[in-house]
Order: structure tokens, then C-alpha cells, then sequence
């Protein structure tokens, strides 16, 4: 990336702190970000931890606004419930050129816009904690004044964080409930394994291992080129076997229509959500 632009995190958070850290392993420079904390300890925290400078609220209440003023690209990770104070405070000392990326769940783009001068340039972006691995996935929708260019310089500042794909902004509850909430469900499946396994008479820490070396390494197998979901259970699951057994009672049981219901529910929280921070405008 050339002409690499001044980054500032606006919040800290682990979804940001998880961005932050696959930024970094990609090759970002650590001189060229900024980030804002509530807590002066957090702060001492994330200075040693990654080397960037870490401005505190708790010592300096124009932390956020200090951050903004040099930046080229601004990535909000604060609560859904206080991104329009924030970008608020920020609007006066916002440069023309710069892009506000937000990672806040169920904050649309009009709220984010109005929050801004007219012409502000804002994507809003569904991450995964995996970013911090380079193994995430991250969603993105711009904004109507967010430029070809800025999508494209937003790209490749994630790219180290995985996968980047673009969608329209009415599809951005979907790929929450698939990818942005999809990690927790793979580390409750992982819980459930380890206690079925003890329950079968393993050491309670073996079943652990056992079940999350089993769905990571499930998961590189799905991440290889030309891999699909389908086809690898099948080649596991053997006719009349034990896979089989098991495959058949989940399928008994409803397992697919509990993992539908409840990623319906995670879509019409967000939705939720959304109303809510629109009627509070």
C-alpha cells in the first residue's frame, strides 16, 4: 500500500483491538495509529502490547478528537448506543478527505451521516473477532458519498484482517447473524462437544482438546480453495456408521431448524437495535 494513510481507532475494544491486531501482523506500520480509550490502564495496556500511541479519556477529554483531526481513515468501535455522540464530537476537526469506518453493529449509515458535515465519506463493516488471527471476514457498505477510491483503500487497510467481501447495507443483518455472531456459535459447539465428551468418560480436558483442535482444524479444511460444507461432511460420514448415527439424530432433533431460529434472532435483534438508535435521533 502506497502513501499509507494515518489510521485512528476511535475506541479499543476487542473487535477493534481484533482489527487492530490483524492490521498490524499484515504489515501496517504501528507509527501511523492512534487509538482512544476510556481508562488510562487500558491505555498502558494497548501501548505495551502493540506499540501504537494510545490516547485515555480518563486524561485528556479531547482524546477522540485529537485522534481525528490527523486522520486519513477513522475506525469507530464503541458501543451501538454512543456512535453518534461520538462522531458528533469529532464532526468539527474531521478532515474532508477522510473515511469513517464504523464496526458497530446495527448502526446504519443515514444516522452515521447525519451525525457528520454533509459529503462525509462513511462505510459501515461487519467484522469477526477472527480478524486478529488474519482469519476473519469482514462485510462492508458504503455510505453515498464513500468514493470507488476509499472502498478500495478501506479493502486493502483490512486486508490483513481475512476475507473482505462488499454487500448492500439491507444485507448487513444477514452477514451478522452468518459471520459477524458465527465464532461464538463455533466455540458454544465446541463447549457442547467437550462436555459430551466427559459425559462419555473422557478426562474433562482431553474432551476439550479434543473438540476445539477438532474444529479448528475443520475449520482450515473449509478455508482451502474450492472447499465446500457439504462434500467434506459427506466424505466423513461413511453409510450406516457411526457419523452417520450421530448425523441422524441431530437431524431428528431439528438440529438445522434451531441454527436457523436462532441466526433469525440474531438478524432481528439487529433490526431491533437499529429502530432503536433511529428513534433516539
Amino acid at each position: 500500500m502506497q502513501n499509507l494513510p494515518r489510521l485512528s481507532f476511535l475506541g479499543c475494544g476487542s473487535m477493534n483491538e481484533a482489527i487492530l491486531g490483524g492490521i498490524l501482523a499484515g504489515g501496517f506500520p504501528a507509527e501511523l495509529i492512534t487509538a482512544t480509550v476510556r481508562r488510562a490502564e487500558r491505555a498502558a495496556e494497548l501501548r505495551e502490547r502493540h506499540g501504537i500511541t494510545v490516547l485515555a479519556e480518563s486524561e485528556d477529554t479531547a482524546a477522540n478528537r485529537t485522534a481525528a483531526e490527523s486522520a486519513d481513515v477513522l475506525i469507530v468501535g464503541v458501543k451501538p448506543v454512543g456512535v453518534r455522540a461520538m462522531l458528533e464530537g469529532i464532526a468539527a476537526v474531521l478532515r474532508p478527505e477522510a473515511v469513517v469506518v464504523s464496526v458497530a453493529a446495527a448502526v446504519p449509515l443515514e444516522l452515521m451521516e447525519a451525525a457528520l458535515p454533509a459529503g462525509a465519506q462513511v462505510i459501515r463493516t461487519m467484522p469477526n473477532t477472527p480478524a486478529k488471527l488474519g482469519r476473519g471476514v469482514t462485510a462492508l457498505a458504503a455510505g453515498s458519498a464513500a468514493t470507488p477510491e476509499s472502498v478500495d483503500l478501506v479493502t486493502n487497510l483490512l486486508s490483513g484482517t481475512g476475507r473482505i467481501v462488499e454487500v448492500r447495507e439491507d444485507q448487513i443483518n444477514a452477514v451478522g447473524s452468518v459471520s459477524g455472531s458465527g465464532p461464538a456459535y463455533a466455540f458454544y459447539l465446541a463447549e457442547a462437544m467437550a462436555r459430551a465428551g466427559a459425559d462419555l468418560g473422557l478426562d474433562p480436558e482431553l474432551s476439550a482438546l479434543l473438540a476445539a483442535e477438532t474444529i479448528a482444524g475443520a475449520g482450515a479444511m473449509l478455508a482451502e480453495p474450492g472447499a465446500d460444507a457439504t462434500a467434506l461432511r459427506k466424505a466423513v460420514t461413511s453409510p450406516n456408521g457411526t457419523t452417520q448415527a450421530a448425523i441422524g439424530v441431530f437431524d431428528a432433533q431439528g438440529l438445522p431448524g434451531i441454527i436457523a431460529a436462532g441466526m433469525q434472532a440474531a438478524a432481528d435483534r439487529s433490526a431491533e437495535i437499529t429502530a432503536e438508535l433511529s428513534a433516539s435521533r
